[in-house]
C-alpha cells in the first residue's frame, strides 16, 4: 500500500504553526509502521511542483496548486483521507476499511 504525501516546502499561507508536508509525511510513516507493524505500508512524499510528475500524481498535484485541496494532502488509492492538518485516526480508519489490521 503506498501512501500519498503532496505537498510543497513552502508552508501553505494558513499553515504556519503546523508541521511542513515533509514532515507530515515522515510522522504519519513512523506513526503508521508502529500502528500497522510488519504490512506493506510505505508513505511517499510528493512535491507539488515537481514538472516530472506524470498521470494521476500530476493530476493530484494541479488540484493542489489550483487550490480544489489544502497541503499536506494524504491520499490511498486515489482517495483523499487528509488535507491540511490530517488526522491519524482518519488515516488508520481508511487503512482498516482495506483490510489493514492494528498491531498484526
Amino acid at each position: 500500500m503506498n501512501i500519498e504525501v503532496y505537498g510543497a516546502e513552502v508552508l501553505c499561507p494558513s499553515c504556519v504553526n503546523m508541521p511542513s508536508s515533509k514532515e507530515t509525511q515522515e510522522w504519519l510513516s513512523a506513526a503508521l509502521l508502529r500502528k500497522y507493524p510488519d504490512q506493506a505500508i510505505e508513505v511517499s512524499y510528493i512535491d507539488i511542483y515537481n514538472p516530472d510528475l506524470e498521470g494521476a500524481k500530476k493530476d493530484m498535484a494541479e488540484k493542489v496548486r489550483n487550490d480544489e485541496y489544502f497541503y499536506p494532502l494524504v491520499v490511498i488509492n486515489g482517495n483523499v483521507v487528509g488535507e491540511g492538518s490530517p488526522r491519524l485516526k482518519t488515516i488508520c480508519e481508511e487503512l482498516e476499511k482495506l483490510g489493514f489490521v492494528k498491531g498484526a
